[in-house]
């Protein structure tokens, strides 16, 4: 045990774990994206983490038939377009924003209780740069009784 502890210690260094970041990016999900969800009802989690150009992360979350939702994603600059699908658990697209000029925002009514799975994914811009652009990703959810 005494081993892991400075590997895991090492590798977060590596990675560029930082608590500043990290604390700054739930702070861009608290003052900005939240304001995306008006006027549902935050449900009370901030979903948000640095991504880098070209990275995919997947979020699980369970909806309840009867409810109304609104799912919000924002990137903070320069990252403002992120693309995001929403799938259930039979693997069928119910949602893709880049059918919906990269909607940052969608709202729907799940017709059963389901669990289903959002992909986030960071284009890669058509900019020449040295190192990938990378910023904060968040992504909200708020509802609203029928």
């Amino acid at each position: 045990m005494k081993r892991t502890v400075p590997a895991l210690l090492f590798i977060a260094a590596l990675f560029g774990f930082n608590p500043d970041i990290h604390a700054q990016c739930k702070g861009f999900a608290k003052k900005i994206c939240k304001q995306e969800l008006t006027p549902y009802i935050h449900d009370g989690n901030y979903n948000a983490d640095i991504l880098t150009e070209g990275e995919e992360a997947d979020l699980y979350k369970t909806f309840y038939s009867g409810m109304h939702y609104r799912l919000a994603v924002c990137g903070a600059e320069p990252l403002s377009k992120i693309e995001f699908q929403v799938i259930d658990a039979y693997k069928n697209v119910l949602y893709d924003n880049r059918n919906h000029d990269l909607a940052m925002t969608w709202d729907f009514q799940p017709e059963s209780s389901q669990q289903l799975r959002i992909v986030l994914k960071v284009p890669v811009s058509n900019k020449q740069a040295e190192y990938p652009l990378s910023s904060c990703v968040a992504i909200m959810f708020g509802f609203k009784d029928k």
